[in-house]
C-alpha cells in the first residue's frame, strides 16, 4: 500500500506564510503526478496546485503568484509554499499522488489522498 502524511499547517495571520509538506511512502514504483487540493466549509473540494513528475506545474487562478508547489522525486515528496496569505485561502488541504505501483511484472496507477491538514488564516 501507499501513505501519503501530510504536515506544515496551522494558524497565521494575513499575510504571513506557510509551508505544507507530503512525504509518500510504501510500495511506490514511481510517483507520476502531485497535487495539492483544499476544501473549505460548505466548498467543493478544488485543486490549488499540481507537478508532473518532469515538474510541469499548475496553479488555481486564486493562488497564482502566491503559491509554489515543489517536489523531491528522490525522497517522494512534494512541498507548497503558500505567501501573502488571505482568509479566504482557510481550508483543510489535502495531498494527492498519483502513483505507479508494480504488482506481478506489471505496472498500474493509483490515485492516493493525504489525511489532510488544516490551515487557517485570520488575525
Amino acid at each position: 500500500q501507499v501513505q501519503l502524511v501530510e504536515s506544515g499547517g496551522g494558524l497565521v495571520q494575513p499575510g504571513g506564510s506557510l509551508r505544507l509538506s507530503c512525504a509518500a511512502s510504501g510500495s511506490i514504483f514511481s510517483i507520476n503526478a502531485m497535487g495539492w487540493y483544499r476544501q473549505a466549509p460548505g466548498k467543493e473540494r478544488e485543486l490549488v496546485a499540481s507537478s508532473t513528475s518532469s515538474r510541469i506545474t499548475r496553479y488555481a487562478d486564486s493562488v497564482k503568484g502566491r503559491f509554489t508547489i515543489s517536489r523531491d522525486n528522490a525522497k517522494n515528496t512534494a512541498y507548497l509554499q503558500m505567501n501573502s496569505l488571505k482568509p479566504e485561502d482557510t481550508a483543510v488541504y489535502y495531498c494527492k499522488a498519483n502513483v505507479k505501483r508494480s504488482i506481478d511484472s506489471s505496472f498500474y496507477n493509483y490515485d492516493y489522498w493525504g489525511q489532510g491538514t488544516q490551515v487557517t488564516v485570520s488575525s
